[in-house]
């Protein structure tokens, strides 16, 4: 894992397309590193979750090269490897498990990240409805040791719910992500796949709470 963290770094400090080409075995190394690494979290989070068995790597992983089209940064590649665990793979609307490794800036997230306006309205209703049980997931001391829940909000509380319900901050969210931030050391370790899975299983309560949500959506 080291030697795809210093590739990350100097990767950061030469992106250009001559560098990356001249250390493209470095990169196929470091992908597979990684890669590797992502089949082991899936496996272990597979033991607890059943909605990931059966979930392949290759569709978990994000390519490594930036759309620039749109873009003021014209850096041609991303300076972190990143996979999103989750049924279905990485562009399904399910709440799942990510994993980004960047130096510096390593971190655990989950949930749903941008959903779409259906969704998002849907997923407002029921933390609305279910205020208690939302509440409960991400202020149990477990989660709370580790992971805050994190995104942009609205500047006001949307239309549909009262304006001084006392749980308005949690209406306002446009995704329902929950993040952790993590040293690179941790990555370093012998046992960095069981201490990884072990993080990331906090994040099941939240996933499912959500994923019961986006079913209903689905079924309607």
């Amino acid at each position: 894992m080291k030697q795809l963290f210093l590739f990350l770094k100097q990767l950061e400090e030469n992106n250009n397309r001559e560098w990356f080409q001249n250390n493209k075995n470095r990169y196929l190394a470091a992908k597979k590193t990684y890669e590797d690494f992502i089949g082991e979290i899936i496996q272990g989070i597979s033991s607890f979750d059943p909605d990931i068995a059966g979930v392949q790597v290759k569709d978990t992983v994000f390519r490594i090269y930036r759309d620039v089209r749109f873009s003021h940064d014209k850096q041609p590649y991303k300076t972190h490897m990143g996979a999103f665990i989750a049924r279905g793979g990485k562009m399904n609307p399910r709440g799942g498990y990510y994993v980004h490794i960047q130096p510096g800036q390593s971190l655990f997230a989950g949930g749903i990240w941008c959903p779409d306006a259906t969704l998002l309205k849907a997923l407002r209703q029921d933390v609305y409805d279910n205020i208690e049980e939302f509440k409960s997931i991400i202020e149990d001391p477990s989660f709370a040791m580790y992971f805050t829940m994190d995104g942009d909000k609205l500047k006001k509380v949307p239309s549909t719910f009262p304006k001084d319900s006392p749980h308005a901050e949690w209406l306002k969210f446009k995704s329902y992500t929950a993040v952790n931030y993590v040293s690179d050391d941790l990555f370093y370790k012998d046992d960095a796949v069981k201490r990884s899975v072990e993080r990331l299983k906090l994040l099941m309560p939240l996933n499912r709470f959500l994923n019961f949500t986006v079913d209903e959506s689905i079924q309607k």
